[in-house]
């Protein structure tokens, strides 16, 4: 289970360095196969092949046909990369997918269960502000109920 928010630095190849606490479960989750990809939100998914396998298949056994499933199977299979770590633990992240998450630098790197989300730092401060922007209006559903 991944958790927790990390600020991180891109080294000048793009590479990303996952903090030791997370690389040896990451790891272990797929024996070393990893899945990175795009996101509606312009952010990044890094997940262990095995539990990215089963969203990809639900992405693509929808129809094309619909202009929004169409899209969404685009954004996340079609930018979907087969990833490893080096031996240093660093991640590679494809210029590509850099340009689309408008990574620099400075990236957060955000556990959320089963996956990461990898964000711009303005992109993370832009979904911090806005959380608690809304922080006075209802729990959307599911979790009405939801007790701090």
């Amino acid at each position: 289970m991944f958790q927790g928010a990390t600020a991180l630095n891109l080294d000048v190849k793009g590479r990303l360095a996952i903090p030791a606490r997370h690389r040896e479960a990451l790891v272990a989750a797929s024996e070393g196969r990893l899945v990175l990809t795009a996101h509606l939100h312009h952010c990044l998914l890094l997940y262990p092949a095995t539990a990215w396998e089963p969203i990809r298949d639900q992405l693509l056994a929808v129809s094309s046909f619909n202009k929004q499933s169409a899209a969404i199977q685009r954004v996340m299979v079609g930018n979907a990369r087969d990833e490893v770590l080096d031996s240093a633990g660093r991640l590679l992240i494809a210029p590509e997918l850099r340009r689309f998450a408008q990574l620099e630098k400075q990236v957060w790197l955000v556990g959320l269960g089963s996956h990461f989300e990898i964000w711009s730092d303005a992109g993370w401060q832009q979904q911090l502000d806005v959380t608690m922007d809304t922080a006075d209006q209802p729990l959307p559903p599911g979790l009405e109920d939801l007790a701090l």
